[in-house]
């Protein structure tokens, strides 16, 4: 919940620098070991570590990686190796994890090719299509986390045991208890360039959310992979974990992976209008783009909510604080966070359907096209602030929002754009994974059914 400035999204950004080899970024930056980086489908972050004195064959000919043994990167024990070839542009000096270390994002190919399987492969390729459209997209992230202890039985428990309110969003005392962690972390976004503007505790007990400045998409996707990684390893130091799971709690708020979307074309951001009869201060073509995302909301969950777990956050009744702050159903409206779209302002939506395990760059790539399948289509989203029907609900569970995505072309195109397979892959995975938790006896069940008749 991140606090919203006017104009946030009003200007574009652009640092212009000559072009570097990685070789050159490396060494002038004192790099003595590079983190060469992928993510899976389900977003496991997936690296080897790469020694300076080895940066000209990373540079030249990128890092095997056996792709099976990676996880869910649509290969068998018998493929060809994943070889994962640098984005010299991404390249995050972090001497404050260690010293001389860095991490550089990178593209899977096999064979010589772009691996269509690859997360942000699917995302370069929807970008693709937004520039054929005449289109660039920015993109701001909210990512929000719990800091917990697990106890010897399994249990989670609040890092910060003192951390007990049933109100504690935004609590002085807590954030300050919790300085040290937040004061490093911000530190380390500022050293980057991320811009860290606020830095919160959030709805639930231990749940905290540290905001950096938007970038074009794939920058941002980039940014959350290392703001994972960062707010994990830091976390440790202090022996602690950081977690994304989108409800690691029954009775606390989720975990939400918010997006600040907005369009660009030469003459600017293509989303404000003044004269807008809707009365949110945006054009036609803002419109169509929320009424596509609002089309394929269901499916487009399936994506931004990918576990089983996800649909306890937005499928949650009651909190301990009184609000779940997760949609239930696909509507939008103005400033107003209990809808699934909100336009804060005249530069940007918001889509507040994702959570902590969601796949930033698949969570873009879907949503962006989504939304330019309503602008090719020119569709209506209707009057701001209508809907919660019950045609509007959202997926109830992994299960459902399965089906959704399978029944929906622009979705599983989506997926598909780098290459055919993509998402009947990803929908059989997570069908697996939708039974293997639904043939797990819990305590729930135990309690309820064990002397029960």
């Amino acid at each position: 919940m991140a606090v919203d400035t006017a104009d946030a999204f009003t200007a574009q950004n652009i640092v212009t620098t000559p072009p570097q080899t990685l070789s050159e970024v490396a060494r002038a930056t004192g790099t003595t070991f590079i983190l060469a980086l992928f993510v899976t489908l389900s977003g496991k972050p997936c690296a080897k570590l790469v020694p300076i004195e080895a940066v000209e064959q990373l540079q030249d000919d990128g890092v095997g990686f056996a792709g099976y043994a990676a996880g869910h990167m649509g290969q068998e024990p018998k493929d060809s190796d994943l070889v994962a070839v640098p984005d010299v542009s991404s390249f995050t000096p972090i001497p404050f994890v260690k010293p001389g270390l860095a991490i550089v994002h990178c593209d899977p190919h096999v064979e010589g090719r772009p691996w269509p399987y690859a997360p942000r492969v699917i995302l370069k390729e929807t970008l693709k299509k937004a520039s054929d459209l005449g289109l660039s997209v920015n993109v701001g992230a909210e990512i929000e986390y719990f800091l917990v202890h697990r106890t010897g039985d399994g249990a989670l428990t609040t890092a910060d045991t003192a951390d007990v309110s049933r109100q504690p969003c935004y609590d002085a005392r807590d954030v300050t208890r919790m300085y040290d962690h937040l004061t490093e972390v911000s530190a380390a976004m500022n050293t980057l360039g991320w811009g860290n503007y606020a830095n919160d505790h959030e709805d639930g007990n231990g749940q905290f959310e540290q905001n950096f400045d938007y970038a074009d998409a794939m920058t941002t996707a980039d940014r959350v992979i290392t703001a994972r990684y960062l707010l994990s390893v830091i976390a440790e130091k202090r022996g602690m974990k950081a977690t994304f799971m989108p409800k690691p709690f029954s009775d606390r708020t989720g975990s939400g992976m918010h997006l600040h979307l907005s369009l660009w074309n030469e003459a600017g951001s293509v989303f404000p209008d003044g004269d807008d009869p809707k009365g949110l201060g945006l054009s036609r073509t803002a419109y169509a783009f929320i009424a596509g995302i609002l089309e394929h909301a269901c499916a487009l969950q399936g994506v931004i909510a990918p576990t089983v777990n996800s649909y306890k956050r937005t499928g949650a009744t009651s909190t301990s604080s009184g609000a779940t702050w997760s949609p239930r159903y696909a509507t939008y409206g103005g400033n107003d966070r209990t809808h699934y779209l909100r336009v804060p302002d005249k530069n940007r939506v918001e889509l507040r359907g994702g959570d902590g395990s969601a796949n930033p760059y698949l969570a873009a790539a879907t949503a962006i096209a989504a939304g330019l399948d309503g602008i090719e289509r020119d569709l209506d989203p209707g009057t701001p602030g209508s809907g919660d029907s019950p045609s509007d609900m959202l997926p109830m569970t992994l299960l459902h929002a399965m089906d959704a995505l399978e029944s929906d072309p622009v979705v599983t195109g989506a997926l598909d754009v780098a290459g055919p397979g993509v998402a009947e892959y990803f929908a059989k995975l997570k069908r697996e994974e939708f039974f293997a938790w639904h043939n797990t006896v819990s305590p729930w069940e135990l309690d309820h059914y064990l002397t029960a008749f």
